[in-house]
């Protein structure tokens, strides 16, 4: 699929998978819109928008917390007035802990299910309403899903709703010929992961995968490309790209 002059909206898109898919839409001709949340993460999201541009598309930074909805409405409201229509919209943002179950909190609870679950349904539904015709829906989830293990009850369990939001939203919107699809990769060798683990985890992590090592974020990139162009047929499903660390 030709991407030239196409509109690419990425939240969480500033750095990691994010960062690396804002910089490959905009190598191909994408205008690209770059979500970034917290002031911690302003610099790597700065010079992801000056890689961006420098392939000679448009871009624009749009900082904010998207477990407010509001902005989440914003973010779309703001790509398709600096940039035009929207063709692609990619949901990067996730939140991990690893914690065992009778430790966790009431607001550990509310929290995770915000940044997994509400931000990414709310996101599906703007991404909806505002996306072109043929418009491609993708959301970054996780194998943990498929997991039999302890001490991620949060994580997986917030993350496992966007499944059920992701078939919903595709035979809601497949009359628009939007596909809607979530990629749910293995432990990805980025600071995200490695925050949660020790050494000795990290190390069963790297071990786990039927191919070896932990998930190299350019893979799942590539695939992400993929049905959001050429793959749009896949539509409704989670696709499990982890190099065999879990399967169903």
């Amino acid at each position: 699929m030709n991407l030239k002059d196409k509109v690419v909206l990425i939240a969480g898109g500033g750095k990691n998978l994010g960062g690396l898919l804002s910089r490959n839409f905009a190598e191909k001709g994408a205008h690209i819109a770059i979500h970034y949340n917290s002031d911690s993460s302003k610099a790597e999201a700065e010079t992801t928008l000056a890689d961006v541009k420098a392939h000679g598309v448009n871009a624009f930074l749009y900082q904010a917390d998207l477990t407010q909805v509001d902005n989440i409405t914003t973010f779309f409201e703001q790509a398709k007035e600096k940039l035009g229509g929207i063709d692609i919209a990619i949901n990067t943002v996730g939140m991990v802990m690893k914690k065992p179950y009778q430790d966790t909190t009431e607001k550990e609870y509310d929290t995770m299910f915000d940044v997994n679950a509400k931000v990414a349904y709310f996101f599906i539904q703007e991404a909806g309403k505002h996306l072109n015709d043929n418009g491609k829906i993708n959301t970054i989830l996780t194998s943990l899903l498929a997991a039999y293990t302890g001490m991620y009850s949060l994580y997986a369990g917030s993350k496992a709703s966007v499944e059920h939001f992701t078939r919903m939203a595709s035979k809601e919107f497949g009359t628009r010929g939007i596909s809607v699809t979530a990629v749910a990769p293995g432990p990805m060798d980025t600071p995200f992961f490695y925050a949660q683990e020790t050494e000795q985890t990290v190390a069963y992590h790297k071990s786990a995968a039927a191919l070896g090592g932990l998930t190299d974020i350019k893979d799942i990139a590539s695939f992400v490309e993929y049905l959001v162009t050429d793959g749009w047929w896949i539509t409704g499903q989670t696709i499990f790209a982890n190099g065999g660390y879990t399967t169903r």
